[in-house]
């Protein structure tokens, strides 16, 4: 399977943007779905991930309640709504897909920048 994260940009704080995982192949409704991000330095933390029937999802306490993650089976996508963003939230994001759970790591899309000024 393979991936390509999008929708990334500048925005002022408190703002929103919604990043999209596009995915090829029949088996990308299949996989778990992660979103991922990564700042210089440091690891690459989970955000948020919906599992394959999109029945179970999970966020990081960072950003719950502000980031929502869902699905389009039908289009292959998987989307990242994140609003009243933070200077925080200033990162690459990846998305990913796997069988792990709640941290699918087995395919990898490349990133998009999100940048929040403040």
């Amino acid at each position: 399977v393979q991936l390509q994260a999008s929708g990334g940009g500048l925005v002022q704080t408190g703002g929103s943007l919604r990043l999209s995982c596009a995915g090829s192949g029949r088996t990308f409704n299949n996989y778990n779905i992660g979103w991922f991000r990564q700042t210089p330095g440091n690891d690459r933390e989970l955000v948020a991930s919906t599992e394959f029937s999109g029945a179970l999802t999970h966020y990081a306490d960072s950003v719950t309640g502000r980031f929502t993650i869902s699905r389009d089976y039908a289009k292959n996508l998987v989307y990242l709504e994140m609003s009243n963003l933070t200077p925080e939230d200033t990162a690459v994001y990846y998305c990913a897909a796997g069988s792990n759970w709640p941290a699918p790591n087995n395919y990898w899309g490349q990133g998009t920048q999100v940048t929040v000024s403040s």
